[in-house]
C-alpha cells in the first residue's frame, strides 16, 4: 500500500544527509566529548561544529547553546531554571504541554502564573500581555508558532515588550525553527528552545538558547558539562545529526525550499475546502508557518477520519500527538473558542520537506471519499458550531 506521511509536527523523518553525518560516530568516533585522549577530542571537536551550526542558524553565539534531549527538557530547564517562589510568570493558553504543565507545577511551588487568552484564530494580543505585567513578573514564555494551528505569535512585539519592562523572555520555537527564520537578536529573546527531531535531525536532541549572563538553576547535577547548565555526557550523534539538520534548514530557508512546502500546504487546503464540504481552517486568517494546516470537517468525528485516512496509508493527526488519546478535544481549539463538536472535528496536516506533488494529489484522492463514507455510516449532530 502507498504511505504518505503528513504529520510532521509531530516528528519528521531523518534526511539521507543527516543520518550520513551522523554514521561514523556511532561506530568509528564513539569518543566521549569530555575526555582528554585523541578520542575525545574527535568528539569535542564534533560538538563545537555542531553548536556552531545551531548557533548560525539562529544568529547567536555557539557558547549561548545548550544542548539538551528536546523540546520538554529545553522548555523545562527555561522555566524551572529562572523562577523563583514569589515570581509571576506570564504564559499563554495555547502553549505546548512542556510548558503549559511546567507553568501549573511552578504554580503549586509558589509561583504566581498568568495565562493569557487567545483571539479565535489563535493569536495573543500584545495588549493583553502588557496589562499583566507586574512589579514581580520575573519570565515571559510564549511560544513562536503554535504546533496545532501553526499559527505565528507577535513575538517581536513580546521581545520588546520584556526588554523596555526589563523581564526575561523566553520562547518556544519548535515549530518555528527550519521553517521560519529566527534571529534571537532581533527577537530580543533570552531563552529559546528547539527539537530535533522536528526539524529531520533524530529524536531525543534538542538546545535551549541562553543569552549570555542569563543564570539558570540546572535541572540535572552531576559533571560540567554545557558550562554547568545541563549535566550528562553529550548524545555525540545525535547532536552531530542536529547540527547538520540546522546547516540544511539555515539553506532551505533561502533556497526556495519553504516556498516549495507552502505551496504544497495551499493546494491541500484549498483542494480540500472545494471538494469536502461544511469544512474550513482553523486560524486560517493569521500568518502561520508554511507546512501547517489545521482544518474542521463539520458533522464527523475527527478521531474517525484519522483512523480512517491511516487504512488508506494517509498519516494525520487531530492535534498534538503528546495528547493523543486524550478525552477532551484540543486546549488549542478550546482556547480559540471552538464549539467542542468543531474541535473534536478538526485534523491537523503538516508536510515535510520531503513532502511531493504526488503526495498531495494523494491526499486530495482519499479525504475526500473517507470524509463522505465516514458522514454516511455515522453522522455526527454537530450542534452549535463556531
Amino acid at each position: 500500500m502507498k504511505r504518505v506521511y503528513m504529520d510532521a509536527n509531530a516528528t519528521t523523518p531523518l534526511l539521507p544527509e543527516v543520518l550520513d553525518a551522523m554514521r561514523p560516530y556511532f561506530i568509528e568516533h564513539f569518543g566521549n566529548a569530555s575526555s582528554i585522549h585523541q578520542q575525545g577530542q574527535q568528539a569535542r571537536a564534533a560538538v563545537e561544529q555542531a553548536r556552531e551550526s545551531v548557533a548560525a542558524l539562529i544568529n547567536c553565539r555557539a557558547a549561548e547553546i545548550v544542548f539538551t534531549s528536546g523540546g520538554t527538557e529545553s522548555d523545562n530547564l527555561a522555566l524551572f531554571g529562572l523562577v523563583q517562589p514569589g515570581d509571576h510568570l506570564i504564559t499563554s493558553s495555547i502553549e505546548h504541554h512542556a510548558v503549559l504543565h511546567a507553568a501549573e507545577k511552578l504554580r503549586e511551588r509558589g509561583i504566581e502564573v498568568t495565562f493569557l487568552p487567545v483571539s479565535g484564530d489563535g493569536v495573543i494580543n500584545p495588549q493583553d500581555l502588557r496589562r499583566a505585567i507586574q512589579d514581580n513578573t520575573k519570565l515571559i514564555s510564549i511560544m513562536m508558532a503554535n504546533n496545532e494551528t501553526g499559527a505565528i505569535q507577535p513575538v517581536s512585539e513580546i521581545g520588546r515588550i520584556a526588554a523596555e519592562a526589563d523581564i526575561y523572555f523566553h520562547t518556544d520555537a519548535v515549530q518555528a525553527a527550519g521553517k521560519l527564520p529566527i534571529d534571537v537578536q532581533s527577537l530580543r529573546c533570552d531563552l529559546l528552545s528547539i527539537s530535533g527531531h522536528k526539524m529531520h535531525a533524530p529524536q531525543g536532541t534538542g538546545i535551549l538558547y541562553v543569552r549570555k549572563g542569563t543564570q539558570l538553576e540546572p535541572l540535572f547535577f552531576g559533571g560540567s558539562h554545557e558550562r554547568q547548565r545541563r549535566a550528562g555526557t553529550e548524545n555525540l550523534p545525535g547532536i552531530v545529526g542536529l547540527g547538520k539538520a540546522a546547516e540544511i534548514a539555515r539553506v532551505a530557508l533561502t533556497d526556495g525550499t519553504v516556498e516549495k512546502i507552502a505551496a504544497l500546504r495551499n493546494r491541500l487546503e484549498q483542494g480540500i475546502l472545494s471538494q469536502v464540504e461544511d469544512t474550513g481552517v482553523n486560524g486560517g486568517s493569521v500568518r502561520r508557518v508554511p507546512n501547517t494546516t489545521n482544518i474542521y470537517f463539520d458533522n464527523l468525528e475527527g478521531e474517525a477520519l484519522v483512523i480512517a485516512l491511516d487504512l488508506k496509508g494517509l498519516c494525520t493527526s487531530g492535534g498534538s500527538a503528546c495528547a493523543s488519546g486524550a478525552a477532551e478535544p484540543s486546549h488549542v481549539l478550546s482556547a480559540m473558542a471552538l464549539a467542542q463538536p468543531r474541535a473534536r472535528a478538526s485534523l491537523r496536516f503538516s508536510l515535510t520537506k520531503l513532502s511531493t506533488d504526488e503526495d498531495v494529489d494523494f491526499a486530495l484522492e482519499v479525504i475526500p471519499v473517507a470524509a463522505s463514507r465516514l458522514r454516511e455510516l455515522a453522522p455526527v449532530n454537530a450542534g452549535t458550531l463556531g
